[in-house]
């Protein structure tokens, strides 16, 4: 893989307890690393080659992948539980030391760093980074900030639609309801006219019929009787003329 490609940059304020803070300018690249130390009026540099990154990562058992990883990000972040240093050392030189625990046991990590030579270009390296940092940053706040406002503004008017299909819902239940109140009603009112047109017929229907059984004379004689008692008068009438007519005779 080509080095550019894997080539990242950190710059930490790192407060060092006892001392002023510094500013670690740290550029990271596939086997090796680069770092700028200042507290702005010095500086010092380390330029750790593959060679030196390789030394160190065999010494503790580590791949030099592995290894660079962990410098970032103690030098990159830093890390609360860790003990930094800034210490001096021969000839103006500095050393940068950081702990961290490894199952269970605390291990520390130094590099030398030499004095620049130009204290005024490593300075304004770190601040022009720190701008440019913070540059982006506050256009990466600035978009986080639109996004956040659309999303909301997208949010709202989702909540007002949401709002308004549920009272368009609520409104067309009732409609409904209503409608089928009105339909239930007017059939229970049709079924009940049914009802009272089925009961008169049948009232009407029992009356006629009354009207067609058997009636009785003032004496209480059915019809029968008055009519076998015709019949017998009729024919003691016959009889009595036939007597009569016999005695003529």
């Amino acid at each position: 893989m080509v080095e550019s490609e894997k080539t990242k940059h950190t710059c930490l304020r790192l407060e060092i307890s006892g001392a002023d803070p510094i500013f670690v300018k740290g550029t990271w690249y596939h086997s090796r690393f680069d770092i700028s130390v200042t507290d702005g009026s010095s500086s010092w540099i380390c330029n750790a080659t593959e060679e030196d990154v390789a030394e160190r990562a065999a010494q503790w058992d580590q791949p030099v992948s592995e290894y660079l990883e962990l410098a970032e990000q103690y030098l990159g972040f830093q890390q609360p539980d860790s003990v930094y240093g800034f210490s001096d050392a021969l000839e103006g030189s500095k050393r940068l030391s950081w702990t961290f625990e490894k199952e269970g046991t605390k291990l520390e990590w130094r590099w030398k760093c030499k004095p620049s030579h130009d204290n005024k270009k490593i300075t304004v390296g770190v601040l022009d980074f720190l701008m440019e940092a913070n540059i982006r940053l506050s256009e990466e706040v600035v978009n986080k900030t639109r996004s956040f406002e659309k999303m909301k503004s997208e949010a709202e008017r989702c909540l007002a639609q949401g709002e308004k299909l549920c009272k368009e819902k609520t409104e067309f239940e009732d409609a409904t309801y209503a409608k089928f109140l009105s339909v239930l009603n007017a059939k229970k009112a049709k079924l009940r006219a049914l009802r009272d047109k089925e009961d008169s017929g049948k009232a009407a229907e029992e009356e006629e019929s009354t009207d067609k059984t058997e009636s009785f004379d003032d004496s209480g004689r059915n019809d029968n009787e008055q009519s076998e008692e015709v019949a017998s008068k009729k024919a003691t009438g016959s009889k009595a003329r036939g007597q009569k007519r016999a005695a003529r005779s």
